[in-house]
């Protein structure tokens, strides 16, 4: 049965099937440098693939010194996720943007978590926004688009040129530079770069919104990590919101929840700038090697290790 966006219908549209697309990877000649000849540069429709090493990286930051911006980061921090919250911070505050003007969002259902207030560097600021308690995993995936968007619409897009939405049980283990920022921004899920398209994890029942149909995608995305210019961060948070309100309408739900809707996005409208594994990462036996592990997930990692390993992950 095909899939038919009734909303949205300019933005949503089917592309050219697979087949006869560009190769999975551009051929273009890598710029990783000697101990990585054979990473790809960029992808198959000529978006820049990130690697922090690269010259192209590089050559980014260089450029961005010279402009005046302010970016933000923004993290759902509710029921036992708030655990995760300091450590989120401290390791932003090491690692993420360093000498960039930034805006922490955070949003919590726990606000005394953070009274003190952390300590942050200069033009580094945090905006704490309150919302209700949600309980249960599923119920936060189900509601994290419409409060990411609803903050991004209603004071980030004010503050901020650039925000990006980021799972809060991960954190900064190297630096995440300039390099990062771009119009629409996308992290290659780990355990399926360089997967073959047909075998993505991209919902398939055609009763959902978020279907991926067999002849359509690119690469698979994950929801840790995403971001770009407000206007584009707010247009996709607003598009997703809008397919899981419907799927559920109708009683339906992606198996991947959140992310399923964010892949059926950027099928659609592919990201303009791409990070590499480094920029979500968690140890499997199907994630690649990567120069730099620069942003892992602790949540992921921690779902992987037996009882006796989760301590020492901060689990």
């Amino acid at each position: 049965m095909a899939v038919q966006f009734r909303l949205f219908p300019d933005l949503l549209r089917l592309r050219q099937p697979a087949s006869i697309r560009a190769a999975f990877w551009s051929n273009r000649a890598s710029e990783q440098g000697p101990s990585h000849s054979h990473t790809p540069s960029h992808t198959s429709w000529g978006a820049p693939l990130v690697w922090g090493g690269s010259e192209a990286s590089q050559r980014q930051r260089v450029e961005f010194s010279q402009r005046s911006f302010r970016v933000g980061l923004m993290v759902l921090a509710v029921g036992r996720y708030v655990h995760y919250l300091s450590r989120f911070l401290q390791s932003a505050e090491q690692h993420f943007l360093t000498g960039t003007p930034v805006n922490y969002y955070i949003l919590t259902d726990n606000p005394n978590k953070l009274v003190p207030p952390p300590e942050l560097g200069e033009g580094r600021d945090l905006r704490v926004v309150p919302v209700t308690e949600i309980p249960g995993w599923e119920h936060l995936a189900r509601r994290r688009m419409d409060l990411l968007a609803s903050t991004i619409d209603n004071q980030a897009q004010q503050e901020v040129d650039y925000v990006f939405c980021a799972d809060v049980d991960q954190e900064f283990l190297n630096p995440v530079g300039t390099e990062i920022l771009g119009k629409l921004v996308a992290s290659l899920h780990p355990e399926y770069y360089d997967v073959p398209v047909p075998n993505l994890p991209y919902e398939r029942s055609s009763e959902s919104r978020a279907c991926v149909l067999d002849e359509e995608g690119d690469h698979y995305y994950t929801s840790e990590l995403y971001g770009g210019l407000c206007s584009e961060v707010l247009a996709l948070t607003k598009v997703c919101s809008q397919l899981i309100l419907q799927d559920r309408a109708m009683g339906v739900e992606a198996q991947r929840l959140e992310e399923s809707y964010l892949n059926r996005y950027l099928v659609d409208k592919r990201p303009t700038r791409v990070l590499s594994p480094e920029y979500s990462w968690w140890d499997s036996p199907v994630a690649p090697k990567v120069p730099q592990k620069r942003v892992v997930s602790l949540g992921r990692q921690c779902a992987s290790l037996r009882s006796h390993g989760k301590s020492s992950m901060f689990c």
